[in-house]
């Protein structure tokens, strides 16, 4: 059983390192879903831990049907985590239609080779699932990460025990999007996955001194990202119990 923690830079990454996290998923702006982190957030976290880390390839927030220069930067990203040492990066790429974008998402497996793919939650906006699943299979993806096509994991735990039954180990099917610690178990033991995405958003208060009046409520201006070690620890626990009642 494997947990993937999604961080936001050096800080929540150093923390999901101590709180025993497998892998980590970097990335910006998760409130938007996450965007592509800055190169040196990128070299210090590859320089100071040495964990699989996981970038995700990702120029904007929003849909994820990009223009020519938005792949260009794509293709430029994925050429400097390779270049730095990552394990592997996250992508996802959908036509008009709903369908994958087969040949830009071919063209950055090649570009990454040999760092391993994961295909993020734009698979949650696809046409179909199924036969999405066959040509990432195809493509040579490593994992897909998942909610079932729906909001969260939990809610889309029964299509996402089918995903897993389909691929039957030809590709690693992971859920993520509202995985917690009172409900990883369950996500484990109903869907027979055994990597699981989470990023137990949390905050820490500022320890700056002065705090300007017309901000002293702002939690944008005194709050910074944080995740508790302590959860990820449990989450962990809680994989070792289902794995044991496997």
């Amino acid at each position: 059983m494997l947990l993937e923690i999604a961080t936001t830079d050096f800080e929540t990454t150093r923390l999901a390192v101590e709180g025993g996290a497998d892998r980590i998923e970097l990335c910006a702006a998760l409130s938007e879903g996450g965007i592509t982190t800055s190169p040196g957030i990128l070299q210090l976290c590859r320089d100071k831990f040495s964990l699989p880390l996981y970038p995700i390839i990702r120029p904007r927030s929003g849909d994820f049907l990009y223009a020519d220069a938005e792949f260009e930067i794509m293709k430029k990203d994925i050429s400097f985590c390779k270049q730095i040492g990552m394990d592997g990066v996250v992508i996802g790429l959908l036509l008009p239609s709903g369908k994958i974008d087969l040949k830009r998402t071919a063209t950055l497996i090649d570009l990454a080779y040999p760092m391993g793919v994961t295909f993020h939650r734009a698979f949650d906006r696809c046409l179909d699932p199924f036969e999405a699943l066959e040509e990432l299979i195809d493509l040579g993806c490593e994992r897909i990460l998942t909610s079932g096509q729906k909001v969260t994991a939990p809610e889309g735990i029964n299509l996402i025990a089918q995903l897993q039954q389909t691929a039957d180990e030809r590709i690693i099917i992971m859920p993520g999007s509202g995985v917690r610690v009172d409900n990883i178990m369950e996500l484990a033991t109903k869907t027979s996955c055994i990597e699981f995405h989470t990023s137990l958003r949390d905050a820490s208060a500022s320890l700056m001194e002065f705090r300007h009046p017309s901000f002293k409520e702002s939690k944008e201006s005194y709050q910074n990202p944080s995740i508790s070690v302590e959860a990820i620890k449990k989450m962990k626990e809680n994989l070792s119990l289902a794995k044991r009642e496997a």
